[in-house]
Formats: structure tokens, C-alpha cells, sequence
């Protein structure tokens, strides 16, 4: 990090590690003995850690910061909905469709919507109710892709430790320990834009294929794409065989386009699931689709299930209503897409000025840096990729104050209060912490 001594970090460090496992809230957050990251404050597009070091942020939380940090357009209005309505009840309030009104002026491919807390549970009441409308159980997924932290979908491919010239597929590991070998069952795993794989996969399993899940964009592998081919492909062979296309658009829902990923294709899904953007950081999540796949959410003893105590609080809807009202009725995602060229531009120019082969994937708000000829067209290609490099040159950006994810699996994220960096500056550290990373 910026400073090699610090104090504070090291201290609530210590004291983490009494309370929780690694010494933090989520696994996700442990860098380390040395570099693990304890926050005292943030706003706008940038994080400042409690040794009183300010960082420009493209993590953005891992995408949900989509105005910027404590935005007070957003935080008035659910302070507002805290002050004269409350945060929960157990009951209904009209806060409930307006979010949903909303959600269905800027997506044409939602009919009816239920509420979740998190990216997690959207997929799981995605998943049950596809099971549900279709009466089959098997769920194909596409290498690379992430789905939330349960249980069936905690299953990826070991690209990590396989090798480019081997011939056979990539293992399918789980994430970890206390994952049953049964919860692979239902699951089979195809390679992104391969049309041989998927219609393999539904010559073996295709009367029991309830739903294809797919992120298009994949927002945990360097934001690699589906072909529009790809897409249409799935489309079809979801309609020709009576299963259902759901697209995971917890990271791109509301962020790379005003109608998502979908508007970008201008293919729709059955059913979609959205969190992150859609409330600029408070905890908000859903998903829906046609009518008549949502209404298999049911009280019938055949129906679906689906629930939760804090769904659809008061907290989470007003700031759903308040972000995605900004986002319907101003500039911001031009905004947030003009800043995500201009990145791409100025890194571009100092990797061409040392030499270094490089390529973009995915939109300009959640853009990915591939250091290689060739964009690539599934997992399997991110690993030709020179990852090493870009980890060195992540963490001399770092260093050098800007925050980002040391990993090209992860994408630089955009948010409106990008706008006020100065771009200089940024192509200047760039520049250092490439020519560290090339001769350090």
C-alpha cells in the first residue's frame, strides 16, 4: 500500500482477528497480514483508510457504487423514508411498486418482480422459480461466471492450476471446504461462446434443463462477453426445448446500460435477476420476468416458495427509488460511460509506450484490462492471458493510490463522481506504476 508503516491498519488488524475468522466480515476483504484494508471514510470516487490514506476507487464495492459514494441525492431520501415511514414492518407499503414501476419503464423484459436482499438470494428465487414453472431440476452455467454464495453454484472451473495445451476440460472444483458433492447434481458447466458445448449439453440432458443462468457480461472474469451469436443461440434453444434463460445481471443490471445487459443485446431473458447498482450501495436486490413464470410463486401446494424478513424494508426501496430514478431521468450512465473511455484511452496509451500488448472486454462502466493480443472469448482464454503482470501492476497502482481488485478477473468499475478525477494525474501514476511493474 502507499504507506509501509501503518499503525492503525496493523492494530485493528490484530483486534479483527479475536473476533472473526481472518479479521474480517468476508473472505473476500483478507489481503493479507500487510495489506488488508480497514476504511475510516468515503465519498464520491474515493476511499480514505484509517491511516489517513485517500485512494481513487474502481472497486466500488465490487460494482454496486454506481452515483458515487454517499451520494446525498440517494441518502436524503432513505433518510427521509427512516424519519416518516420506518425501516421495516413485515408488511406492504406502495414503496414496494414503485420500485417495481420503475423497473419496468426502463426494462421491457420485466413483467412481475420479487424483492431479495442481496445478489445471492435473487439467484436462488431465480433458480427455485425456473425449477418450479418447468418441473425439472438441471441448471447450465458458463464457465467463469458467478453466481452468489450458495451452495449449487459454488462449483468453477480450475483454470487457475490448468494448463492452455491440455486437451481435456478445466476440473469442476467447489470454491472450498463444507460444499457436498451432491449440490453438483443438478449443475452441468459449459465453456462461454462455444455452440458445440451447449448443444452437447442438451443432446444428453435437454428434457431435464429447467434453465440456462448466465451472466453475458461476466462481472468476476475480467467482464469477457458473449458473442451476440452466443446469446441468440441460447435464446432459441431455450425456446425450442421448453427451458428458460435467465441472465444474472447482479453486476450489469442498471450500470452498463439504463435496461441492462439486455438492452445492450436486445435479447430478453424469462427471468433476471438485480442487485448491486440498483441501490447504489444500500442492500437491495430482486428478480422477475414473464408473468407467467413469476406466477409459479404460488401459496398452490405445487406453487414456489419465496420470502424473506427484510426484503423489501423501507432502507432498501426508497434508495432503489432514488438511484434508479437519477439513473431513468439523467445523464449519468452517459456520464459514466464517457469517464470509462477516457480511462481506457489514457491506459492505453501508456501500455503502447512500454510496449505491452493489451485489450479491453465489456462496456465502459465495467470495463476489463487483458494484457494479450486477442480479447478473450471465454475463461479459458483469460488464462494466455499475462495476469501476472497485470497483479504487479495493480499493485503498484495501489501504491500509488489508486484502488482497484489485484486480480484481471475483476473489472474497473465507473461510477457519475469519476467525472471530477484528474485524468493527468491518473495516466501519470499509470505510467510509474507500469514502468515498476516491467523493470522492478
Amino acid at each position: 500500500m502507499t504507506k509501509t508503516h501503518k499503525p492503525n491498519s496493523a492494530a485493528m488488524l490484530k483486534r479483527a482477528h479475536q473476533n472473526m475468522p481472518l479479521g474480517v466480515a468476508d473472505s473476500y476483504r483478507y489481503w493479507g497480514e500487510d495489506n488488508t484494508v480497514f476504511l475510516s471514510s468515503m465519498k464520491g470516487c474515493t476511499i480514505t483508510d484509517c491511516d489517513e490514506q485517500t485512494f481513487v476507487d474502481f472497486r466500488l464495492a465490487y460494482g454496486p457504487i454506481i452515483l458515487g459514494y454517499r451520494d446525498e441525492r440517494v441518502d436524503n431520501e432513505v433518510i427521509n423514508a427512516i424519519t416518516n415511514i420506518g425501516t421495516i414492518s413485515g408488511f406492504s407499503t406502495g414503496l414496494d411498486s414503485d420500485v417495481v414501476e420503475l423497473v419496468k419503464s426502463l426494462c421491457p423484459n420485466i413483467d412481475q418482480m420479487r424483492f431479495a436482499n442481496s445478489g445471492t438470494e435473487a439467484v436462488i428465487g431465480a433458480v427455485r422459480t425456473a425449477r418450479g414453472f418447468t418441473q425439472r431440476n438441471k441448471i447450465v452455467v458458463v464457465e467463469g461466471g458467478f453466481h452468489g454464495l450458495h451452495d449449487e453454484v459454488m462449483w468453477k472451473s480450475d483454470v487457475d492450476n490448468w494448463e492452455v495445451s491440455d486437451n481435456k476440460s478445466p476440473e469442476i472444483i467447489p470454491f472450498g471446504a463444507g460444499i457436498p458433492q451432491s449440490t453438483r447434481e443438478h449443475q452441468v458447466s459449459v465453456p462461454l461462446n462455444d455452440f458445440d458445448a451447449i448443444d452437447a449439453v442438451f443432446a444428453e440432458h435437454g428434457n431435464d434443463i429447467a434453465a440456462i443462468l448466465i451472466e453475458p457480461i461476466m462481472g468476476n472474469c475480467g467482464s469477457i462477453a458473449s458473442t451476440q451469436e452466443y446469446m441468440q443461440k441460447l435464446r432459441d434453444i431455450c425456446d425450442s426445448n421448453g427451458s428458460l434463460l435467465i441472465m444474472d445481471e447482479v453486476k450489469t443490471g442498471f450500470r452498463v446500460a439504463k435496461g441492462g445487459v439486455q438492452a445492450l443485446y436486445n435479447i430478453h431473458a424469462d427471468i433476471t435477476t438485480y442487485a448491486k447498482a440498483m441501490g447504489n450501495g444500500y442492500p437491495v436486490a430482486a428478480f422477475g420476468g414473464r408473468a407467467d413464470v413469476m406466477s409459479a410463486i404460488s401459496f398452490d401446494k405445487n406453487g414456489v416458495t419465496h420470502g424473506g424478513t427484510y426484503t423489501a424494508n423501507m432502507v432498501a426501496l426508497s434508495a432503489a427509488k432514488a438511484t434508479l430514478t437519477l439513473l431513468k431521468e439523467t445523464d449519468a450512465l452517459a456520464t459514466i460511460d464517457h469517464v470509462g473511455e477516457k480511462i481506457q484511452a489514457l491506459l492505453s496509451r501508456v501500455f503502447t509506450k512500454f510496449g505491452v500488448e493489451h485489450c479491453f472486454a465489456g462496456p465502459n462502466a465495467m470495463f476489463g484490462v487483458h494484457f494479450g493480443a486477442n480479447v478473450p472469448q471465454n475463461y479459458r482464454d483469460w488464462k494466455k492471458t499475462n495476469s501476472d503482470l497485470y497483479t504487479q501492476f495493480a499493485m503498484n497502482l495501489i501504491d500509488n493510490g489508486v484502488m482497484l481488485e489485484p486480480d484481471s478477473r475483476e473489472p474497473w468499475f465507473i461510477c457519475e463522481a469519476h467525472q471530477t478525477i484528474d485524468f493527468e494525474w491518473l495516466e501519470q501514476v499509470a505510467e510509474k506504476s507500469m514502468a515498476a511493474a516491467i523493470n522492478g
